[in-house]
């Protein structure tokens, strides 16, 4: 199998160019977990009026 190197550099030339990038891209980046690429939050701020309403009281005060 040959070697390519780009069009009017020589090999050592194109060996040169390799390591600045070899430097910069030689290795992945450290893995990140999925947990940490979701963000919860409430859709709604929370209102306590809504949660008062109780279907028991209702029906002992209007129903008896």
């Amino acid at each position: 199998m040959t070697q390519r190197t780009e069009s009017g550099k020589t090999p050592q030339e194109a060996t040169d160019a390799a390591v600045p990038r070899r430097t910069r891209f030689g290795s992945l980046p450290e893995r990140i977990r999925p947990e940490d690429t979701v963000e919860t939050k409430p859709v709604t701020v929370p209102d306590p009026a809504r949660d008062a309403y109780n279907p028991d009281e209702w029906l002992v005060r209007y129903c008896l």
